[in-house]
């Protein structure tokens, strides 16, 4: 990306794109040459003390403000560090759903600073591990910004999967359940299943060429026995895509599944409802015979009573018997 005058002035834009946040502690890890900064969800001040201390261009500061920014690899060569967008999935508890965490990252020959816009739990442990460890923190550190770049990113990738499979085994409960419960209730799984493999595909598919981009500008951060390193990533990214695919056809075959089980009840009831009406029709016709006002022999009298009813069950077990031999019921 070509480089862009730093220009000394300050912006202040209003609007939906970029939002006031609360300043949270810089902390900061030192080891061999080596700085980690994580930040998260930083304010305009705590955004522009770093741009001024480590030399980012104003735009930066914008983007890690922002409410949202697309994923994205900008490559400041003649400044000497690399500017990223990455999303990854997080179960948002205020509305139920699985929703995009954004992390900003800064990466340059002598420090890495993860700007995450809410807690990420991966980027959090491993932070701890490294100011916890004096051992770990020496060996990853001494390793140079781009391995510990990487040992970032595959936690954050290591955590994509086990939302994976809590997405399987809905799926699975689904199939189960779809011939014991109602199908109001499978209904309403099915489609909250379905938004979370909408939304986690949301997430994963502008990543996966951004990452492949990062894999290609990254290498002049990390020793040339590391290189191929980020290709575990990209790869990391694609299995992720490829089982949101697998999904995706699953629940789209439950549903219709589903669909075939709902259609299927209504024929029984249906069916039922017939057969009812059938039975009941030739009843009608013959209390509707000798309920006319009219004389007939036998009329008045208690043994015609007898007679009518017992027609009435010879009909009504004829009936039974027909449809039993059709297998309609």
């Amino acid at each position: 990306m070509p480089t862009l005058p730093r220009l000394k002035r300050s912006r202040t834009r209003t609007g939906a794109d970029v939002v006031a946040r609360i300043d949270s502690a810089v902390r900061s890890l030192t080891a061999s040459g080596l700085t980690w900064l994580n930040v998260v969800a930083p304010g305009v001040e705590t955004a522009t003390e770093l741009a001024e201390r480590f030399g980012w261009h104003p735009l930066d500061v914008e983007d890690i403000v922002s409410k949202r920014q697309r994923p994205k690899i900008d490559d400041y060569e003649d400044d000497g560090y690399l500017f990223a967008v990455l999303h990854f999935p997080a179960y948002d508890k205020a509305v139920q759903r699985l929703n995009a965490a954004e992390i900003d990252i800064f990466l340059g020959p002598d420090y890495l600073v993860t700007i995450p816009n809410r807690e990420l739990l991966p980027v959090t442990r491993l932070f701890a591990r490294c100011e916890n460890d004096d051992v770990l923190r020496e060996q990853l550190f001494a390793k140079g910004a781009g391995r510990l770049l990487y040992e970032v990113l595959d936690d954050l990738f290591d955590y994509c999967f086990p939302i994976l499979d809590k997405i399987g085994h809905k799926l699975d409960s689904i199939e189960d359940d779809m011939f014991e419960k109602r199908a109001e209730d499978v209904v309403r799984d099915i489609s909250n299943v379905k938004q979370e493999i909408i939304s986690y595909r949301k997430v994963i598919k502008p990543e996966r060429s951004t990452l492949r981009v990062l894999e290609r500008r990254v290498d002049k951060f990390l020793p040339e026995e590391l290189d191929l390193y980020f290709d575990d990533i990209v790869d990391s990214a694609e299995r992720i895509w490829d089982q949101l695919d697998n999904y995706k056809e699953v629940v789209d075959g439950l549903e219709s599944t589903n669909e075939s089980v709902i259609s299927h009840r209504q024929n029984d009831i249906l069916r039922v409802l017939t057969i009812f009406s059938v039975i009941l029709l030739p009843l009608t016709l013959i209390s509707g015979i000798f309920g006319m006002n009219v004389h007939f022999p036998g009329f008045d009298t208690a043994a015609l009573f007898w007679v009518i009813v017992g027609l009435m069950v010879g009909v009504i077990a004829g009936m039974f018997g027909f449809f039993r031999w059709k297998r309609w019921l």
